[in-house]
């Protein structure tokens, strides 16, 4: 039974986690969704941005599945379970659409982590944000002290990993994470979403690249790409291709 949906109707698409029993707790199978679900709106021409939501309205995420990893051996739960969750969360936040997380109930730990990982995040009024794990025995392991490290100040960040505070809505709003309160975040979402209609899809992509880049968000990779396409529009790329092709010595124009 799929846990993790993707709706991708008209040039908005919307991945929903379905797990409210759990509160949306994430399983190695809803990892497995999602990271499938990215690799498809990065070739889906038609999709200019992405909401990311849940089913239910209590919690947005409850982080992941104690049930799914409490009984991972040592090595397994380093190996497959913390690292094969961060791949998928940093695929999510290279995906090359603008992303939304529209948070209509509380976001912690992994859910939190997962927040993070979208360009802006909308919260209902009463959400709020946690990143309890120490008090269950553990670290966060999905970049909460790393990419929480960059959207968050340090002592905030220590506030809640260390001393377990919970971080509400209005406070998350002034600190930035939020970009907005809404009495329906799904709703705010979408009309936010609206707003990409009105740009260049090309240069929506370029810009997020260009701001990863600077935050050290998979830099390298980043600037190749950003190379690439330069490059890859130029007279002296076609030129190389077809001496290749052709298997004669380039002419190049430096154009």
């Amino acid at each position: 039974m799929s846990r993790v949906h993707l709706d991708t109707q008209g040039p908005i698409a919307r991945i929903t986690l379905d797990n409210p029993g759990k509160l949306n707790a994430f399983t190695p199978g809803m990892l497995s969704e999602l990271e499938a679900h990215c690799a498809t709106l990065d070739r889906a021409a038609e999709v200019r941005g992405v909401i990311l939501c849940s089913e239910g309205d209590r919690a947005f995420c409850a982080g992941a599945d104690i049930t799914a990893w409490a009984p991972l051996s040592p090595f397994d739960f380093a190996r497959h379970w913390v690292r094969e969750g961060h791949r998928v969360f940093d695929r999510l936040a290279r995906l090359s659409k603008p992303t939304i997380a529209a948070l209509q109930g509380h976001a912690f730990g992994g859910g939190l982590e997962l927040a993070a990982a979208c360009d802006i995040r909308v919260m209902a009024s009463s959400a709020t944000l946690a990143l309890p794990e120490a008090q269950v025995g553990i670290v966060p392991g999905w970049s909460g002290t790393q990419r929480l490290s960059r959207l968050l100040p340090e002592p905030v960040l220590k506030e809640m990993a260390l001393f377990g505070r919970r971080i509400d809505a209005e406070r998350a709003q002034g600190l930035g994470f939020a970009a907005e309160v809404a009495e329906d975040p799904l709703i705010a979402a979408e009309a936010i979403a609206t707003g990409l209609m009105r740009a260049s899809p090309r240069a929506l992509e370029v810009a997020k690249y260009q701001i990863h880049a600077a935050r050290g968000e998979d830099a390298g990779a980043m600037i190749e790409a950003l190379g690439a396409g330069m490059i890859g529009a130029s007279d002296d790329k076609a030129e190389g291709v077809a001496a290749f092709t052709e298997k004669r010595k380039p002419d190049f124009s430096g154009t």
